[in-house]
């Protein structure tokens, strides 16, 4: 499946950048990318997915080649979540399905204890970003993906490459990061509700959902020690509320196992789509 078009949809604050794959009668798919990544993430795997889709893969805010927000304007979790909004009204989408790699799938919520805890930290680096006046590194693209490597040990070098050509610019003297510097805390643009106020919004939900985990996944990349039991909360709060409308496939492979191994969850998506059920699918 080659590449449809490239997209620059008009919002308040500048642009929102996105890439489309198949053709535009298809049923649409709006895929979402994880945190600090962007819509390259999906570049090995949705030409493995059904053709008769038609997929737009978006860069959230301050990330790849979207604007960035203004000075003093936060990423909330809830302004990514109006991103999408603005997206399908640029479109003209009435129903479609949302595809989201972990960052990307918790734009619709999820519980997590010590909120204020985590509040006041991406309130405290928001502020030392901003006073710091310090200007972005420019390195060459060498030193640029052995970092890149370094800090995400999950990622092959494939996808790395795949990622920084999006998520670069090339200045005099080498490349910077297009991501806003703001964005380098997970707790920045994370936006953690209750397990009361998750259980009453998935109540409301009518779409069917897939959830696909790796087996060597989200805790073992930049959450280690991280409590499970949101994990396991979720998974069984999904699986007794939506019951058939709810799925849940654990494949092998790292965080990144949509790039690095992209023929591991193709065949998941793919049935996942294509299933009878017309009603929109979140992924």
């Amino acid at each position: 499946m080659g590449l449809f078009s490239k997209l620059k949809l008009d919002v308040p604050w500048g642009h929102i950048a996105a890439k489309a794959w198949g053709s535009q009668q298809g049923p649409p798919v709006l895929c979402l990318h994880g945190w600090l990544d962007n819509a390259n993430s999906f570049d090995r795997l949705i030409p493995l997915l059904p053709k008769d889709f038609h997929y737009v893969a978006v860069d959230f805010g301050g990330h790849g080649l979207s604007s960035h927000y203004g000075p003093g304007l936060p990423y909330y979790q809830q302004n990514f979540v109006s991103e999408v909004r603005r997206v399908a009204a640029a479109l003209k989408w009435d129903r479609f399905s949302l595809m989201g790699h972990s960052f990307g799938g918790l734009v619709g919520g999820m519980e997590m204890e010590n909120l204020l805890t985590y509040k006041r930290r991406a309130i405290e680096h928001t502020l030392l970003v901003e006073a710091s006046k310090k200007p972005s590194s420019v390195v060459s693209w060498e030193e640029m993906l052995q970092r890149f490597l370094q800090n995400n040990s999950h990622v092959s070098e494939e996808s790395g490459e795949l990622l920084l050509q999006r998520g670069t610019t090339p200045v005099a003297g080498g490349l910077v990061l297009n991501r806003d510097r703001r964005m380098s805390w997970p707790e920045h643009s994370s936006d953690y509700i209750s397990k009361e106020l998750f259980v009453h919004s998935i109540k409301k939900l009518q779409a069917r959902v897939l959830l696909v985990k790796a087996s060597h996944g989200y805790y073992n990349v930049r959450r280690e020690n991280a409590d499970r039991e949101h994990l396991r909360f979720v998974l069984a709060m999904l699986k007794s509320v939506l019951k058939e409308r709810f799925q849940f496939v654990e494949v092998p492979g790292n965080h990144y196992v949509h790039m690095n191994q992209p023929q591991h969850v193709a065949g998941v998506i793919s049935a996942f789509l294509k299933s009878k059920d017309r009603v929109p699918a979140q992924l």
